[in-house]
């Protein structure tokens, strides 16, 4: 079996890793191509031995796009094609059919109740989305959350598998080493209470929720993990707030490229208790990322957790209102003293060679009900 991934950008977000960790774990050969943007997930995949081709697409409604696209799933021979994010989703199953593929598999990973990919959900949206998603096989869910969401849609029951998102939990396992030196590159006293947040810098992840509260909090230190268009807005706030000195803004964290800082496991042995604020999520995987470092965890939402039962994500806190109650959140957190919990069975739940061989179940039923 060859198949080929389609993504609408390669730059560093949850979807683009979690496609990278799984073509780590997938047992058949796979090429990517992405639309735009060919970041730093591109480099990645590419030390990784993986072919990567720069689709070049200039724009949403570039339709010169589209028979290149097809061009390269006919001559690559494809027995699948699998595609990520909305723009891919839609150009890709349209380039699939006319290339005349066996299979077309669709993950839907940023699918919320009145967004999607952080943008507003229109009515176009939704009918283009519907339309182009009766061209394809089948379409993946992240999470039962996002299945019920595909559902409400009217992408009918039998056309959607639920296949989570995974980590690599090893990955995230905290590190004493790691905390030690980080600190120091940081120039973060031992003994700092250290809050920290992962996420793309855009309105619907709520960080300045986050700033407000560690603002709130005197002795207590931020680390923001990401970038985006909030990065100007989060740092004005901080300042506002006097609150510059103990807010860090990082940028993108992927710990790889010389010179780029400390990664994301590293800082997770960093903090002290991690924070998701979003509005919404899809899946929520920055969340048992952090579980699985043995961080406490207060989100306001996180279908990860959510959707398993209360006792597999022991050491994680729903909260659900603004500022002043995360704020008395984490004073509660300082008070405790910073330890480090066992990761719960959650963790494991979401392993990401689980989720690797729930997909070549999706593969293979594409590929043998192929009329």
């Amino acid at each position: 079996m060859r198949a080929l991934h389609i993504i609408t950008g390669l730059g560093i977000g949850g979807a683009e890793q979690q496609l990278r960790l799984l073509l780590r774990n997938l047992p058949t050969p796979c090429d990517v191509v992405t639309l735009t943007n060919p970041g730093a997930v591109a480099d990645g995949l590419r030390t990784d031995g993986v072919r990567v081709t720069d689709l070049g697409m200039k724009g949403n409604r570039d339709l010169a796009a589209l028979p290149r696209l097809a061009r390269i799933i006919r001559q690559g021979k494809y027995d699948l094609v699998h595609t990520h994010l909305y723009r891919a989703c839609v150009y890709g199953r349209i380039a699939a059919r006319l290339a005349g593929v066996r299979a077309t598999i669709a993950t839907e990973h940023s699918l919320g109740r009145a967004e999607i990919e952080g943008r507003p959900l229109t009515r176009s949206t939704r009918a283009l989305y519907l339309r182009t998603e009766r061209l394809g096989s089948a379409t993946v869910a992240v999470s039962s959350t996002v299945a019920g969401r595909l559902r409400d849609w009217g992408v009918p029951a039998a056309r959607i598998h639920l296949v989570p998102n995974g980590i690599d939990a090893e990955l995230f396992r905290y590190d004493d080493g790691a905390r030690r030196d980080t600190r120091a590159l940081m120039g973060i006293p031992d003994d700092a209470f250290v809050v920290g947040g992962v996420g793309r810098l855009v309105p619907g992840k709520r960080f300045d929720v986050l700033v407000r509260a560690v603002a709130a909090l005197p002795g207590a230190r931020l680390l923001l993990a990401g970038d985006g268009p909030e990065r100007g807005p989060l740092t004005a706030l901080a300042e506002r707030l006097g609150a510059a000195g103990r807010i860090r803004l990082l940028g993108e964290c992927d710990g790889e490229r010389p010179g780029a800082g400390p990664g994301v496991p590293a800082l997770l042995s960093t903090m002290d208790a991690f924070v998701s604020t979003s509005r919404e999520e899809s899946f929520g995987l920055a969340a048992v990322e952090a579980l699985a470092a043995g961080l406490p965890v207060l989100y306001a939402a996180c279908p990860a957790i959510e959707d398993l039962p209360a006792d597999r994500s022991a050491g994680a806190t729903r909260v659900t209102g603004d500022a002043e109650e995360l704020t008395a959140a984490l004073r509660q957190r300082m008070r405790a003293g910073p330890h480090r919990l066992p990761p719960p069975p959650a963790v494991a739940h979401y392993d990401i060679r689980r989720s690797s061989e729930h997909l070549m179940d999706v593969y293979e039923r594409a590929l043998s009900g192929h009329r």
